[in-house]
């Protein structure tokens, strides 16, 4: 399996995400994934938690599907507080990092009114390209 970061000659770097990415193998697609635990439960009230669990959720999927973090090739985050998310960008980096590592694939963000689980202050899903297992 190949993923190959795409960024058009004369652009600004991207920071903290990859305007595209290409890959072959097989294609996982992630639902999205709030911050609760396996047992849905939230054991954290505040973004930056529940962001951190949101991301073990979406490696938890991945890994269990025979990939791995940088397998990832694109995020969708939907947030319902644009100024929380605003305010701690340090945190939400060092959070990103401790789960995802230095791997940024395609990501967008969209800022959303409310979540299907009232407690969600964040939701993302993903898509990987996972390798075709040797037969």
């Amino acid at each position: 399996m190949v993923t190959i970061t795409v960024h058009p000659k004369g652009w600004k770097p991207a920071r903290g995400y990859a305007n595209g990415m290409v890959g072959t193998g097989r294609i996982l697609f992630v639902g999205g994934q709030i911050g609760w635990n396996a047992d849905q439960v939230f054991e954290a009230q505040d973004f930056i938690g529940q962001m951190r669990q949101a991301l073990c959720n979406i490696r938890d999927v991945v890994e269990t599907a025979g990939g791995s973090i940088a397998d990832i090739t694109r995020l969708t985050w939907y947030v319902t507080d644009k100024a929380d998310y605003m305010a701690h960008q340090a945190q939400v980096g060092a959070a990103y990092r401790e789960v995802m590592g230095y791997h940024f694939p395609a990501m967008t963000m969209v800022v959303v009114s409310a979540l299907i689980e009232d407690q969600a202050k964040i939701e993302i899903e993903a898509t990987a390209m996972l390798a075709v297992p040797e037969m």
